[in-house]
């Protein structure tokens, strides 16, 4: 019984289903490296993805800690909780010890570490410093003395981590130089990103509140809040229309398909900002924009193969 349940609180833990957060870049770095330089190596790609999956494990079980001892997770009723609500709630469900918890951050960010140093040693170098950014963020999301998500720097720190650094690490997997433009297709990324977690806060406001966890949200209110959900999507699709005027790749627009996904989010966040049950469609349009965009943005790139001849 007690194997059955570290193992159900694992995987609720590290909740494979959300790993398209991470994937999303993975896929649009390495494709983006293939259009411009036909360089793509499956191997290091896979690599590179297990040791992210790791440090996304351990970053979710360092917030589920942080999140227990600061109440936010315990302040959230059942009646309360959505698909889209905060955290993991394995301590709280009673599916892993507080110990059991830190040893998984402790083992997955160790092994994503080394897993990090196999690829700096063994195939690109420059990778270390994305890594060491993406280790440095991974850990101060929640942990003191820096706390981001507590004092309304998570959302960056999140759009920064996925989308220039993952997307860049990607890239430099498969080959050693950075253009700009790789740089500049992962902005859409960050945004949307940035939006998915924004968006995710309103489910558990009053329980952030209570438990000090100043997220932007909470920092600025329900109502003012669905004015930064908007600007991050345009912030999003005014760094899509760069993209093409910067590389001349009209395959850049596809993702303004996403474009009716987007407006019907920012509409139902603008009606039912203050009323979960509603309001989480947006979350929900917010999640499927993401997914989209990336989708699109994977096209687009293997099709910069195309536009250069």
């Amino acid at each position: 019984m007690e194997k059955k349940r570290f193992w159900k609180g694992f995987w609720q833990l590290a909740d494979p289903k959300i790993w398209i957060a991470s994937t999303v870049p993975m896929l649009v770095g390495s494709a983006l490296a293939f259009g411009l330089t036909g360089a793509f190596n499956f191997y290091w790609f896979l690599v590179a993805l297990t040791g992210l999956y790791c440090i996304e494990i351990g970053k979710n079980a360092v917030n589920e800690v942080v999140d227990y001892h600061s109440g936010v997770d315990r302040f959230v009723t059942p009646e309360e909780r959505t698909p889209f609500s905060g955290g993991k709630k394995t301590i709280v469900d009673g599916l892993l010890t507080v110990a059991e918890a830190r040893a998984i951050a402790a083992l997955t960010l160790t092994a994503g570490a080394l897993v990090g140093l196999y690829v700096v040693l063994f195939r690109e170098p420059l990778v270390l410093w994305v890594g060491l950014l993406g280790m440095f963020f991974a850990l101060f999301y929640s942990l003191p003395p820096l706390k981001f998500s507590y004092r309304g720097l998570g959302e960056a720190a999140v759009g920064i981590t996925f989308g220039p650094l993952i997307t860049s690490g990607a890239y430099l997997v498969q080959n050693p130089s950075l253009p700009p433009l790789a740089i500049l297709a992962s902005l859409p990324i960050g945004f949307l990103i940035a939006n998915v977690l924004w968006i995710n806060q309103y489910p558990d406001y009053e329980a952030d509140k209570k438990g000090h966890k100043r997220n932007g949200v909470v920092r600025l209110g329900k109502q003012k809040g669905v004015g930064v959900f908007a600007a991050l999507f345009g912030a999003a699709y005014l760094s899509l229309a760069v993209l093409f005027l910067t590389s001349g790749n009209p395959f850049w627009l596809l993702p303004f398909v996403s474009l009716g996904l987007t407006l019907r989010a920012v509409q139902v966040a603008r009606d039912h900002y203050d009323f979960i049950p509603k309001q989480v469609e947006a979350n929900a349009r917010t999640i499927q924009t993401y997914q989209l965009t990336g989708g699109t943005m994977v096209v687009a790139a293997l099709l910069s193969r195309v536009s250069l001849f």
